[in-house]
């Protein structure tokens, strides 16, 4: 499997597992990162500590520590 923080700029992805501690699994789920999502990943930065993504209709930035901790499919 690969890790949300191995994908590319415009793979879109879908979650397949969220490696994370609860307290950090709570806020990706309240963001809408959680298990069958389909996230497009939209840029990095230049050092590749944040990864833009969309969920749905919402655009946000997470970091590579957390984007590591994400399991996911290209689909």
């Amino acid at each position: 499997m690969k890790t949300l923080y191995e994908c590319k700029k415009n793979d879109k992805v879908k979650v397949t597992k969220l490696n994370a501690e609860p307290e950090l699994k709570q806020r990706l789920i309240s963001f809408g990162i959680m298990k069958e999502a389909v996230l497009d990943i939209l840029e990095h930065t230049s050092t590749k500590s944040n990864i833009e993504i969309k969920v749905g209709k919402t655009t946000l930035a997470i970091r590579s520590a957390e984007a590591k901790k994400i399991e996911v499919e290209v689909l």
